[in-house]
């Protein structure tokens, strides 16, 4: 969550398996002008609400990688037409939007371990656009029960189909491009065609299986992780699990081509471009850790409640559990604290849904000035019990919760969380530092259990070390070879 807030959800298109057969391109293409022209203009919206563009020689690079294998994907003027974009999420995740746009985040590629690898998801997502998939994706309209924050998010509370009209008008910008998925066959063709792009600019086509290995590995790991974490999953392995066999079609049809186990990986470069790249939160978006939320630019934090989980997005935290779900955010504010709640409330639903509300009341949270209201929506699924708690922080700022609970409950599921909010101390703002990769080569001596020591986790440690190297559990190190750690690094000023 950076300083500036608005209620919006974040959601993308990711990488997942299907069957199905790649058609040959005879002539080149061309992109929609009107998906151009419209991609074009949510650009710097999708980059904003993905925690902005990372620039410089890393950005560069990215981009160089993906112009290289969009110039095999038959587009016309693919050099001038697709435009390759790093984002500062850390959400592990790469998605395509019609018009030539694809866009993968620096987390995702923190877990690559080639450039072989990174053209194969460049190419995934050029796939989709040069096969034109958007055409049968399925309709925006058929998902709009669904859509905006109390749908997006809290949907799971009382069902999808309870939040028909709660859509908020901010959600629905980004509805057309991120909630509308692919189907298998479109997937698989995707896949296919990532291969082909790869294998024809020269790279090892094998990478689209070591990819998808160490996208599996991943999520393997972050499911042994969350047991015991507050963390939810992420994106692209929430809503696309990766099928048992995907590697095994990847790689018979890397095999195929006749470049799988030849061409460029590219490793030591990738290494040098990816050292020093964040990892996880970062800082000036805030920190989860364990059931803490800790923005150190804001000097804020709050703690959710046993068995909650939350995910940090760009403008907005959220949380979810059995017992309800809820949104963090927040603004500048003038006027009262009540028409700051009426200011959100009408966010929330557009207008389109009627809250009968109680009383607005005030209250004091650990010397912060705060007022309440909790109200009914009647909804096709029945009652939901909708809830707003708002903090005066200064003369201009407020922050708030959303919350949605099954009706009768209220806010009650949540009230501890509410009253955890507080500020913290410049010291303990100072205290936070970001995670980033830390690439180094093996010395002799070094194992992989004394190497993943020095990873900046408290838990864990030689499990992600091996798998964000791509190695097996009872992998030999070599000297000369190198490694990434996760560690500590230093704020920026």
């Amino acid at each position: 969550m950076r300083k500036t807030f608005a209620l919006l959800a974040a959601t993308a298109v990711a990488i997942v398996p299907a069957t199905a057969q790649v058609p040959q391109q005879q002539r080149a293409t061309y992109l929609n002008p009107r998906e151009v022209a419209e991609a074009q203009k949510q650009h710097p919206e999708v980059v904003a609400e993905f925690g902005g563009a990372l620039t410089g020689p890393r950005a560069t690079y990215a981009e160089g990688v993906g112009r290289r294998v969009a110039a095999y994907s038959g587009t016309a003027n693919a050099g001038q037409v697709y435009r390759f974009t790093v984002l500062n999420s850390a959400v592990e995740n790469a998605f395509a939007v019609p018009g030539g746009y694809v866009y993968i985040t620096r987390q995702l590629m923190s877990i690559m371990n080639d450039e072989a690898e990174l053209a194969f998801v460049m190419g995934h997502e050029t796939g989709h656009i040069a096969a034109n998939h958007a055409q049968a994706r399925r309709s925006a309209t058929a998902n709009n029960s669904i859509l905006g924050v109390l749908g997006s998010i809290l949907g799971a509370v009382v069902g999808n189909n309870a939040f028909g009209n709660l859509i908020s008008q901010s959600a629905q910008q980004f509805s057309k491009m991120r909630l509308l998925s692919f189907t298998r066959d479109q997937e698989y063709q995707a896949d296919a065609l990532g291969i082909r792009y790869i294998a024809s600019a020269g790279y090892d086509a094998n990478a689209s299986a070591t990819m998808l290995a160490q996208l599996t590995r991943s999520a393997a790991l972050e499911a042994r992780i969350q047991g015991g974490s507050n963390r939810s999953t992420p994106e692209w392995a929430s809503t696309h699990p990766l099928s048992e066999n995907r590697v095994a079609q990847a790689g018979q049809l890397a095999r195929q081509t006749g470049r799988a186990g030849t061409g460029i990986r590219n490793r030591d470069g990738f290494l040098a471009q990816i050292d020093g790249i964040t990892v996880d939160d970062d800082p000036e978006q805030g920190i989860i850790d364990g059931r803490s939320f800790t923005h150190p630019d804001l000097r804020l934090q709050f703690m959710v409640p046993t068995g909650f989980l939350m995910q940090n997005g760009t403008r907005a935290v959220t949380i979810q559990g059995s017992g309800g779900q809820a949104q963090f955010s927040g603004g500048r504010y003038t006027g009262s604290m009540e028409n700051y709640i009426a200011e959100v409330l009408r966010g929330l639903t557009g207008g389109r849904t009627q809250i009968a509300l109680g009383p607005m009341q005030q209250t004091s949270v650990n010397g912060i000035p705060a007022t309440y209201v909790v109200g009914r929506a009647n909804t096709s699924g029945g009652g939901v019990d909708v809830g707003v708690f708002a903090y005066r922080w200064d003369a201009n700022t407020a922050y708030h919760f959303v919350t949605l609970t099954r009706a009768g409950q209220g806010v009650q599921p949540f009230a501890s969380m509410f009253s955890s909010l507080r500020r913290i101390t410049p010291g303990q703002a100072a205290a936070i530092r970001p995670r980033v990769i830390d690439v180094v080569t093996v010395q002799r001596g070094d194992t992989v259990q004394s190497l993943a020591s020095r990873m900046a986790y408290r838990n864990f440690q030689q499990e992600r070390f091996i798998a964000i190297n791509g190695l097996a559990p009872n992998s030999q190190l070599l000297p000369g070879q190198k490694v990434k750690l996760v560690v500590y690094g230093t704020r920026r000023s």
